[in-house]
């Protein structure tokens, strides 16, 4: 997953962390062992070391509670969490899909700042009400503050962040329409991301500073995903109403199983077709299987006038197929999670329809977005 690394699961779900996080946790136990030393000159260097690392592992952890916070409630609502990854900027619960209506969408967005602020007001009611001091007082002082600062971040309304999808939501909400909550939370995130972007370049630029340089990158991690979002909103809004028989390619590559193979090659191949893969259908036009132009080779011409072509096809199952009246953006993350460019369209009593391509969803969505002539 994009140069991640997995670790293991959190209750059942694929928890992954990228190498940038090693750097992230090494910084932060070298910042707060430094601090509580210079803070605390009695403790040796060994203790304070671990004493860092400790707060760097508890910040850690406040990360991956605001993560399952957001997968606890997606896993209430029936949605799967694919997976929990943390970065540089945080953490990531990957959903398999969105939620059914704008008030589902709200809560898994408002669960994770939710944890968070539930752990900073855990923390400090601990400070305030045990007798703890020292270091370990500081410690709860710094942990109580990075889940507020977590939970305030992330309430941003701005798209990638919590409070973006809390505003998609409101947007969705009062609109009736999911997208057009996306576009507007897109654009407020592009927003604060130019605003984060500026805070950090005119200090470097006017005076040298390179004290706002976290605002630089924030603010291109704001803009770079904003857009995506707004660009992903865009293409699920061309696609709402179309199903994957709207897509199919028209002239698919489809033959008999009953052709010979001199058959198959005289009528398919020689004739100019420059498919190298196609579909084999029986009589009732259902789907059988598949036969590439390869597997010519394996049989020798001579017998290619008594060998049909289903003694050579292969079987296809049915987890390679998409249904006619599926939803066509559900076809296009299929094709994405299964990495295939093709996959062959059949109806609900088996018979097959044709072949569905990524560069024809592309094809169609390019048709959409052309001027009409006058």
């Amino acid at each position: 997953m994009n140069g991640t690394i997995r670790v293991g699961n959190l209750f059942g779900i694929p928890f992954y962390i990228h190498p940038s996080w090693f750097l992230v946790l090494g910084l932060v136990t070298w910042s707060y062992s430094s601090g509580l030393a210079a803070q605390f000159p009695q403790l040796s260097a060994g203790l304070a070391l671990l004493l860092g690392l400790m707060t760097a592992l508890m910040l850690f952890a406040s990360v991956v509670a605001h993560e399952l916070g957001h997968s606890f409630v997606a896993i209430r609502q029936g949605i799967d969490v694919k997976s929990i990854t943390l970065f540089i900027f945080g953490g990531l619960a990957s959903l398999e899909k969105e939620s059914k209506t704008p008030g589902e969408a709200f809560w898994v967005a408002i669960a994770g700042p939710l944890v968070s602020l539930l752990l900073f007001g855990i923390v400090t009611a601990i400070g305030f009400t045990t007798p703890v001091s020292g270091p370990l007082a500081a410690i709860l002082g710094v942990l109580a503050a990075v889940n507020l600062a977590l939970a305030l971040f992330n309430l941003i309304p701005g798209l990638p962040l919590d409070g973006g999808n809390i505003l998609k939501a409101i947007v969705w909400k009062i609109t009736g329409n999911p997208y057009k909550g996306v576009t507007f939370a897109s654009a407020v995130g592009q927003i604060f991301g130019w605003v984060a972007v500026l805070s950090g370049i005119l200090p470097l630029i006017l005076f040298g500073s390179f004290g706002n340089f976290w605002n630089l990158l924030v603010g291109f991690f704001l803009l770079q995903n904003a857009g995506n979002a707004a660009q992903f909103a865009r293409v699920q809004e061309k696609l709402t109403g179309l199903t994957a028989e709207d897509a199919v390619t028209a002239n698919s590559p489809i033959v008999s199983a009953n052709l010979t193979l001199r058959e198959f090659a005289d009528e398919q191949v020689v004739s100019g077709q420059n498919w190298h893969r196609y579909l084999v259908t029986d009589d009732d036009g259902q789907l059988v299987g598949a036969i590439a132009t390869d597997n010519l080779r394996t049989i020798p011409t001579a017998l290619w006038s008594e060998t049909q072509v289903k003694q050579v096809m292969r079987p296809i199952t049915e987890s390679t197929t998409v249904q006619s009246d599926q939803p066509l953006l559900e076809v296009m993350q299929l094709l994405e999670q299964q990495k295939v460019s093709v996959l062959p369209v059949i109806r609900d009593n088996g018979v097959l329809v044709g072949i569905l391509e990524k560069a024809a969803i592309i094809r169609l969505l390019q048709s959409q977005t052309q001027p009409n002539p006058a």
